[in-house]
């Protein structure tokens, strides 16, 4: 059997270096995908502040919360990000005042029953923090808002193995824009509504 051309076997030992190097980088652009988090409802608080009487300022919360997102550690790159909020659950440690809530003065929980962020990607600021540009729904009406966020830890919970990341994040909005004006004009109740949220996500 003759042997084969020159460039026949120079082209085969190249093609045999190369591909362990495509192998390798095949395996770092399926390493590099983002992962995919839900939010843990057992580790998560949603709260807020609003004015009353220029006194003080009540501090609130919501019980029911759920969403996902994903995130790529390596590279930081954010995305999907979806919070959904049941209005029902609203709690100021006050019952009556908990249904005024909930009336249609302010979140009108019963044709509106869910107040959800989404954003379709965070811009990093820090080594662990974050810009995130999103839209937030609240009573039919979608307006921007952003969450400056830190991501605190992530890690293998001792707990149950699984592993997870633990975010603070902090925003703010007008509740007017939401067409909100009950007792703005008169300033008995604050207009700007900070929001706070905590919480733990499990990476699936």
């Amino acid at each position: 059997m003759k042997p084969a051309p020159f460039h026949r076997r120079a082209a085969r030992r190249a093609a045999s270096f190369a591909l362990p190097f495509l192998l390798l980088a095949a395996c770092g652009t399926l390493s590099a995908q983002p992962a995919r988090y839900e939010l843990d409802p057992d580790h998560i608080s949603v709260g807020f502040l609003v004015d009353h009487l220029g006194y003080a300022k009540v501090l609130g919360m919501f019980r029911a919360v759920r969403g996902s997102y994903s995130f790529d550690e390596a590279t930081g790159a954010l995305g999907e990000v979806r919070i959904e909020i049941d209005t029902q659950s609203v709690f100021s440690n006050h019952a009556k005042r908990d249904q005024h809530l909930k009336s249609a003065d302010f979140l009108n929980s019963a044709e509106y029953p869910r107040m959800v962020f989404t954003a379709t990607s965070g811009k990093r600021t820090g080594e662990r923090t974050f810009d995130i540009a999103g839209q937030l729904e609240l009573l039919g009406r979608s307006q921007p808002l952003t969450l400056q966020a830190t991501w605190n830890k992530s890690g293998t919970s001792p707990l149950d193995k699984s592993y997870v990341m633990g975010v603070s994040a902090r925003g703010s909005f007008k509740r007017s824009s939401y067409g909100m004006n009950y007792a703005v004009s008169n300033g008995w109740v604050g207009d700007e509504v900070p929001l706070m949220i905590e919480f733990e996500a499990k990476r699936k």
